[in-house]
């Protein structure tokens, strides 16, 4: 039994952050029920390709994009935009410990399905609402994109390579950083609500913001600024304080180098057959290192890439400095430290016969995380849920599949 088997979750949020949210809690074993709108579901059901192969090499309609963020999750399908599929919600809100929902400020009132209708025939309800900019403020109406976000909180000032660089500019994350950091927020802050309520009973309103969460973790970049009032710059894959300390060229790809004292960097020239740098008054510690930064560096990236990544990987362990590898995903799966991980796992799904997903990272002694159930299909337990929870008889249910409530 997961940590949260005895929570049930009903979620009305798409895309991104908020079922990255529920994913976390159905994981740790929450039942999560999925509300999806009839006919066209999550938009990210639609974010494709690539999509799920099934088992002859054959796209199915199941986007890479939604199995990676629903699993252990059953789906129904409700038109909230109808009196009867309102009412719905609400029935199902009396049989769950948490709701969560992204959409626009002020959307869910004219249904009857904000905070303050629901708290009213559920006092207990933890209602977890995730906007772009908050409930308040000038913005709060706006909607909120994860990449403009990047750029209104502070983090593409800082990712890209320096601002001397030819063609520098600034850059977004490759992952949608700031939802899936506001998720995982989401989840700790559910989880403070949850243990809130058993203590006193009284359920609460839940407010997080993609733009809050990205300044929020900017954390000791946001920190400088606030202590010297002075912008941080953009420095690529380098540090502003450590030589050398980031990625240098090889034979047949990319290396990470991160030598932290003058021992490491004595050790790494070493290996690499250029001990005469260690030597050099210019490069003596890290302080004239850092100062003589464009003269050493493609001194550096000329001796590496005399060897391939493999090589120095296994030299510069060897030596004790540290280093890494930038690898490509056939590369990730294929490492051992991850094969050995059990990362990469398999669950059969009812279109693709079976579908591969990234593993949770948490790791429970006494209630481990389980793979119980596979990304659902749109609406696949639409009838289930109506029986099981609302306890609706066979041709009620079939009477709201023929009006479209459901």
């Amino acid at each position: 039994m997961g940590a949260l088997s005895h929570i049930r979750v009903l979620d009305l949020s798409r895309v991104l952050a908020g079922p990255w949210c529920t994913q976390n809690l159905a994981d740790l074993g929450a039942d999560v029920i999925k509300v999806e709108k009839p006919g066209e579901g999550d938009d990210t059901r639609h974010w494709g390709p690539p999509f799920a192969k099934d088992e002859k090499g054959q796209d199915t309609s199941e986007t890479a994009y939604f199995i990676s963020i629903n699993r252990n999750k059953r789906s129904i399908t409700v038109d909230i935009s109808k009196p009867e599929g309102q009412e719905i919600i609400r029935q199902l809100v009396l049989e769950s410990d948490v709701l969560i929902e992204n959409y626009k400020v002020g959307q869910l009132l004219k249904y009857g399905l904000d905070y303050e209708s629901l708290k009213k025939i559920k006092p207990e309800l933890i209602y977890c609402s995730i906007t772009g900019f908050g409930q308040t403020g000038p913005y709060a109406h706006r909607p909120g994109y994860d990449f403009i976000v990047q750029g209104m909180g502070g983090f593409m000032s800082v990712t890209g390579e320096h601002q001397d660089f030819e063609g520098a500019s600034p850059q977004k994350a490759g992952v949608a950083i700031a939802d899936i950091f506001t998720g995982m927020y989401a989840s700790t802050a559910i989880l403070a609500a949850v243990v809130h309520r058993d203590h006193t009973g009284q359920g609460q309103n839940i407010d997080l913001a993609l733009l809050d969460t990205q300044i929020a973790v900017m954390a000791n970049v946001a920190s400088a600024y606030l202590c010297s009032q002075e912008s941080p710059l953009r420095w690529g894959n380098a540090s502003p304080t450590i030589v050398p300390y980031q990625t240098f060229p090889t034979l047949d790809g990319w290396i990470i180098v991160a030598a932290g004292n003058n021992g490491q960097f004595r050790h790494f020239v070493t290996t690499g057959g250029q001990a005469d740098l260690a030597d050099n008054p210019l490069f003596s510690d890290n302080p004239m290192r850092v100062k003589h930064r464009k003269e050493l560096i493609p001194l550096l990236e000329a001796m590496t890439r005399k060897k391939t990544k493999a090589q120095w990987i296994s030299a510069l362990d060897e030596a004790g400095v540290p280093c890494g590898p930038i690898n490509n995903f056939k590369e990730v799966f294929e490492n051992e430290q991850v094969l050995a991980r059990s990362i990469e796992m398999q669950v059969p799904h009812p279109s693709a016969g079976s579908i591969k997903l990234v593993a949770s990272p948490m790791r429970l002694s006494k209630t481990p995380v389980e793979l119980r159930l596979a990304p659902p299909t749109l609406g696949q337990h639409t009838d289930e849920i109506l029986k099981e929870r609302l306890h609706l008889d066979p041709q009620l249910i079939q009477d709201l599949h023929i009006k479209g409530i459901v």
